[in-house]
């Protein structure tokens, strides 16, 4: 199955219970399909949601609405079945924003070009917290729930753990020579592994973050831009030549 999305898409995301999927791409738009196996995917919304590049995009509220979060430093917040605007935060970030997850039921997270995190209530519509974990662009988060900590990864070569209990940047790792662009937990939340932009992964192991304790290397000659768990002991990377591991 393959969608033409006309324009180049900078992000993703799977509805968390229906066969939808949302793309943001590099000229603000924002589409929602309907895809099934052996039917041609319909395309339900295209919105014009930012003024520039759509760069973070995800399923909220059970899968309610879409957010998303823009290079012109906004969130927008999108009703799934009516493509309607339920709030836009102008100027959420003083940088244009580069990632976005989730965090709990009434919370996300966004991270800027200049390596600021902030933490959002999203019944509130307010910021919670803000973390100045990077001296670069936040490239990708993940969260641990149990421990309340998110973990990031930076165009400076550092992976951050922030501590959502205590407000406070716990631990950073020393500064690799090469940007770290995704990260995910693995091993039951034993192991922490980064995708860099040379094609190796970076495995850390949890609570020792200042260094890495293994590389996987010769792996690919390109950027390992996206890392996705398959289950604790095997991981699917996406690279930058468009092949997927």
């Amino acid at each position: 199955m393959e969608i033409d999305l006309g324009k180049v898409p900078f992000t993703m995301d799977f509805h968390p219970s229906d066969n939808l999927v949302t793309a943001g791409l590099i000229t603000g738009d924002l589409h929602l399909y309907r895809f099934n196996a052996d039917s041609t995917p319909q395309r339900l919304l295209e919105i014009h949601a930012h003024s520039e590049a759509c760069r973070a995009v995800r399923f909220i509220n059970d899968g309610q609405a879409i957010i998303t979060g823009s290079s012109d430093r906004s969130i927008l917040a999108t009703d799934l079945e009516t493509g309607s605007p339920i709030t836009r935060l102008e100027n959420a970030h003083e940088d244009a924003i580069f990632s976005l997850i989730n965090l709990t039921e009434s919370t996300i997270a966004t991270g800027d070009d200049q390596g600021c995190i902030k933490v959002w209530d999203t019944r509130q519509r307010s910021c919670c917290n803000s973390f100045n974990a990077h001296e670069d662009y936040v490239s990708d988060m993940t969260f641990a729930s149990d421990s309340m900590k998110l973990l990031s990864t930076s165009g400076d070569g550092t992976l951050s753990v922030c501590n959502l209990r205590s407000n406070k940047i716990q631990s950073q790792s020393e500064f690799s020579e090469e940007e770290l662009l995704s990260v995910v937990i693995m091993k039951n939340g034993r192991k922490v592994i980064c995708g860099s932009q040379n094609g190796t992964l970076l495995l850390y192991s949890w609570g020792f973050f200042k260094d890495c304790s293994d590389r996987f290397t010769g792996l690919s000659p390109n950027s390992i831009d996206a890392l996705l768990k398959l289950d604790e002991d095997r991981v699917i990377t996406g690279s930058e030549n468009g092949l997927i591991r």
